[in-house]
């Protein structure tokens, strides 16, 4: 067991980092360092650059990258760029796309761009001396103190925007924030906002305690604990939306566009209502989103905290999407809170990120969170379109089948075939094994 501990691993080289790794772990076979060794890019500077992404790289993970044709959101042709390894997901969002262009396409606007970070402190003490002095003092110095940091962001049109100061002592015993709300333009500005909060921090300390509006007792019981952004950005929203006459919602299917738009309002207010459904029916929102975050080289994990947050804003989990029938026309729509950037981190690094961008039209940041948007909502349109006419897995294992095949070890002439009589069967890992068997036992009887 002492063996499996090591001392200064990140001091070692990537080669050094392997063959620990492949003796402590691996069984010393060469198949592990092999298996780590072959992801390397043969382009030494650019694999230079994935290794210093982050810490203890020993090799890269690929992802697939691929594109989704044919949308028209706000009049003008995209294509989108998708990093996911999920079968039928760039399938069905270029579906949703296709389905959608002969009838206005997406629509797509932003609802607000302001970003949040907190100081959470505990204070006891008068809450209302806290907040006069607040105001009357301490907010104007946090913003002239920061003045340095905040220069460059003013000077492209952001900032800081407010700064308040919220009793949570209801919820928690003698707990309080400052509450710092931000634009940063095209950057994401994480660090941004958690350099703005560590100088309103020092500040806030350093006034609060040469204050003489507070005695000692309230100054020893005041304690910052910690100034951090929140990920939770209700404010910082897009919109993006599709709708049509009820006419026109031909399926290419035995289904009336009637019942069509029924069934369709009823499977999003089942998800509304439901949050066992809601949370699978926002898994797949998340899909298209998190493929577009990924390619754009931005935080996806992030993304999915916000949503997911707003999904239970009401204090019950609940769609991301809705639907409504009005005056025969049929609309779908998707606000979804999201905090992108397209400047920072990874976005002038990474070659692929920077292709993404590119493929879309270099957009603003606010453009791309409308973007990510229209992924969501296609993905969720054509989740559903198929759940309440043909099912669910009868396009996803379509495409899956591929992957079955080949952890099977078929060859190409076995695929071919397997394919083929896959094609109006249900597929499954049990049948498809079974039909492989039949098929190699069948070859081996015509070799002998």
């Amino acid at each position: 067991m002492k063996s499996k501990i090591i001392e200064g691993f990140s001091k070692l080289n990537k080669e050094e980092k392997i063959n620990w790794l492949t003796k402590q772990y691996g069984g010393g076979s060469e198949g592990l360092k092999n298996i780590l060794t072959q992801y390397w890019n043969h382009n030494a500077d650019l694999q230079k650059l994935h290794d210093e992404f982050a810490e203890n790289t020993i090799s890269n993970f690929y992802l697939p990258y691929g594109i989704a044709p044919n949308f028209l959101i706000n009049d003008d042709i995209y294509v989108l760029p998708m990093a996911i390894e999920e079968s039928s997901v760039v399938a069905a969002a270029a579906k949703s796309a296709k389905f959608w262009l002969n009838k206005g396409g997406f629509k797509t606007k932003l609802l607000g761009s302001t970003k949040l970070g907190h100081i959470h402190f505990m204070y006891k003490g008068d809450a209302s001396k806290l907040l006069q002095w607040f105001k009357i003092h301490l907010k104007e110095k946090l913003i002239k103190q920061s003045m340095d940091l905040t220069k460059n962001m003013r000077m492209r049109g952001g900032g800081i925007t407010n700064i308040e100061l919220v009793d949570k002592s209801n919820e928690l015993e003698n707990y309080y924030q400052i509450k710092g709300s931000f634009n940063t333009q095209d950057s994401m500005g994480a660090n941004f906002i958690n350099s703005c909060l560590e100088q309103f921090s020092i500040t806030f300390k350093a006034e609060f305690q040469k204050s003489n509006i507070f005695d000692e007792e309230e100054k020893n019981n005041f304690q910052i604990i910690m100034s951090i952004l929140s990920n939770y950005t209700p404010d910082c929203m897009a919109r993006a939306e599709v709708s049509c006459k009820i006419k026109d919602l031909r399926d290419d299917i035995s289904i009336s566009p009637e019942e069509f738009a029924w069934k369709f309002k009823q499977a999003v207010e089942i998800a509304e209502v439901e949050p066992y459904r809601a949370a699978t029916h926002n898994k797949g929102i998340m899909n298209g989103i998190d493929s577009v975050i990924l390619a754009t080289g931005n935080d996806f994990r992030a993304v999915e905290a916000c949503a997911h947050t707003y999904a239970s804003h009401t204090g019950k989990y609940t769609s991301l999407t809705h639907c409504e029938i009005k005056n025969d026309r049929f609309r779908f729509w998707i606000d979804l809170p999201i905090s992108l950037g397209i400047v920072g981190g990874l976005t002038n690094l990474h070659p692929l990120v920077i292709a993404s961008l590119q493929i879309l039209n270099n957009p603003s940041a606010e453009k791309l969170m409308q973007i990510a948007a229209v992924a969501g909502l296609a993905q969720n349109f054509a989740a559903i379109r198929s759940l309440i006419t043909t099912g669910i897995q009868k396009g996803h294992m379509k495409m899956h089948l591929t992957n079955i095949i080949n952890q099977l070890g078929a060859t190409e002439e076995e695929k071919k075939t397997i394919l083929d009589i896959f094609k109006e069967k249900t597929i499954s890992y049990h049948l498809v094994f079974e039909e492989l068997e039949r098929l190699r036992k069948e070859n081996n009887v015509k070799e002998r």
